[in-house]
């Protein structure tokens, strides 16, 4: 089993939950700032650096060796090239912060998404608890977000864009999303504990 299978779902929901629900709230609370904050977060080089590096190192994580990694995945054809992605991992994460400065927080945080997403997708794995479909579906939107924000991270911007033109709109999807955040913590006690 990998220690990702081990988590415990329950565990992941009440912090998947809690993750949700504080930022949607904050997102209804301090709308104006929110926006604010969102607008500018595709352009913010300082943010951006600390995600691509908080990613780079989730990743490095994951394709280090077990003997260095706990958290290291087996990759079938490709584990003979783990002893070089061991180096080559933080050299391309300082070459990537110190010289792509366009949308490097959206790449960052598309990074971060999909590394995120194997843990939720691994306490959810073989369980058969009601309701669990909240945790990998919200996984999967990561993975397809990250993928889209690292690939294309001008579709973050039009879509923070989007979101933000209209007071009602951004309001309504910050409630939506406070909405799922209770869901997944009603089923994190009702069901997964």
């Amino acid at each position: 089993m990998h220690a990702y299978e081990k988590i415990p779902l329950h565990l992941a929901g009440y912090i998947l939950a809690a993750f949700i629900i504080i930022f949607h709230l904050w997102l209804l609370i301090k709308q104006d700032d929110a926006m604010a904050f969102l607008k500018k977060f595709p352009r913010n080089a300082k943010l951006g650096a600390i995600l691509m590096g908080l990613g780079m190192f989730g990743f490095w994580l994951i394709v280090a060796p077990s003997k260095i990694s706990p958290l290291s995945m087996d990759l079938n054809d490709f584990n003979h090239l783990k002893k070089f992605l061991v180096f080559l991992v933080p050299i391309v994460a300082i070459l990537v912060i110190t010289e792509v400065k366009e949308f490097l927080s959206v790449r960052g945080l598309g990074l971060c998404l999909l590394v995120l997403a194997a843990p939720l997708l691994g306490a959810a794995w073989q369980k058969t608890y009601a309701f669990k479909f909240l945790v990998p579906l919200y996984a999967y939107g990561m993975i397809v977000a990250g993928l889209f924000f690292v690939g294309m991270p001008y579709l973050c911007r039009d879509l923070i864009n989007w979101a933000t033109a209209d007071k009602t709109r951004f309001k309504l999807l910050s409630l939506a999303g406070l909405i799922y955040g209770v869901a997944v913590l009603c089923c994190t006690v009702i069901y997964w504990s």
